[in-house]
């Protein structure tokens, strides 16, 4: 004897009827914004664009209103506002990148990324010359301001969640104020009581000090927050076994937010990775390799792509560009590893 199967409803998917409403509803909106751009003194797509989402959400709030009540409208007119907020913010991005690369790839070549612009200048054929000698400044500035930057960072923030003493919160505040120092500033502090009063040249070392006062800041006020996000039951099980505090620190609560540090220090390399300003005052911006942080002038992409920008031949906005390109993909895939690292969970 058979038995009829009954197939389980799914009511969260839309009906046919709904579907074809919401279908003429897409198609009224179209046309009712044709007609307010054609009839009024808005002309452009940005008008189309507006005049789409506004009676989009109106008639959605109709619709919703008339089909089940009042405030199934009003949930819908603000689920079309938060689409447009997130549009507004999605296209002006992904502009940026579409330009970046598109204008960036002309100047791609197979030299590069493996010689320097030692034998060449910004205005030769784009196959002279490369960005080896800016890459490799760059990552020096960026390791040595790490190495300085990283300790201070997470010792600060291990002051202000495990020890808590007197100083807690003139700490803070101070923190949250260097959050807010414009860069050039920083660049400025270092031209003027390291560069004239005592080496009286450039280097990649005051760059990366300057790096480092923009770093710091970054790094102590995220570690802080992941050192709070650590369960209370965990510092009071390492000091129950007779642990002291620092040891309970050092070997229950760090290990506990080691993803979470992680994070902090990538979020702190991407925060200077592409910082001018301290950069053109104290690095000098030579045009060959220099592995020496601490003599002679020493390149960097920041001020590649500002040199190239400046002189404002063909060519040199070409590899301007170039550079630009290169920055954001090492920016991009900083921010990647931060979101990862800060989403995994701790095995």
């Amino acid at each position: 004897m058979s038995q009829t199967i009954v197939k389980p409803s799914r009511p969260w998917l839309p009906s046919p009827r709904e579907r074809a409403t919401d279908l003429g509803l897409l198609l009224v909106t179209f046309l009712t914004s044709y007609a307010v751009v054609e009839l009024t003194p808005m002309k452009g797509k940005l008008a189309y664009f507006f005049v789409f989402f506004f009676a989009f959400a109106l008639y959605s709030l109709i619709k919703g209103s008339i089909t089940r009540d009042f405030m199934n409208g009003v949930d819908q007119f603000f689920s079309i506002v938060m689409l447009l907020g997130m549009t507004l913010v999605i296209i002006p991005t992904a502009d940026i990148l579409y330009t970046v690369f598109d204008k960036g790839r002309k100047g791609i070549h197979s030299g590069l990324l493996t010689t320097d612009m030692g034998l060449a200048t910004p205005s030769d054929p784009i196959t002279n010359g490369g960005l080896l000698h800016a890459i490799t400044g760059t990552l020096i500035l960026v390791l040595v301001a790490l190495l300085i930057s990283l300790p201070i960072g997470i010792l600060t923030a291990l002051y202000l969640t495990e020890i808590k003493g007197g100083f807690t919160r003139p700490i803070r505040f101070l923190v949250q104020a260097m959050s807010g120092v414009p860069s050039i500033v920083a660049g400025l502090f270092i031209l003027s009581s390291i560069i004239y009063p005592i080496t009286k040249s450039y280097s990649g070392l005051a760059g990366s000090l300057a790096l480092t006062i923009l770093m710091i800041p970054t790094i102590a006020r995220t570690a802080e927050e992941v050192l709070n996000l650590i369960p209370n039951d965990l510092r009071e099980a390492g000091v129950a076994l007779g642990g002291t505090q620092w040891r309970t620190v050092a070997m229950v609560v760090v290990p506990a937010a080691r993803s979470g540090l992680i994070t902090a220090m990538i979020l702190g390399v991407a925060r200077i990775v592409g910082e001018t300003a301290p950069i053109l005052l104290v690095t000098g911006g030579g045009d060959t390799v220099n592995l020496d942080p601490t003599s002679g002038a020493m390149g960097s992409l920041p001020f590649y792509i500002w040199k190239s920008f400046l002189i404002g031949t063909e060519e040199s906005i070409a590899r301007g560009w170039a550079g630009l390109l290169v920055l954001l993909v090492l920016v991009l895939i900083l921010f990647t590893l931060a979101r990862f690292l800060g989403t995994r969970r701790m095995k």
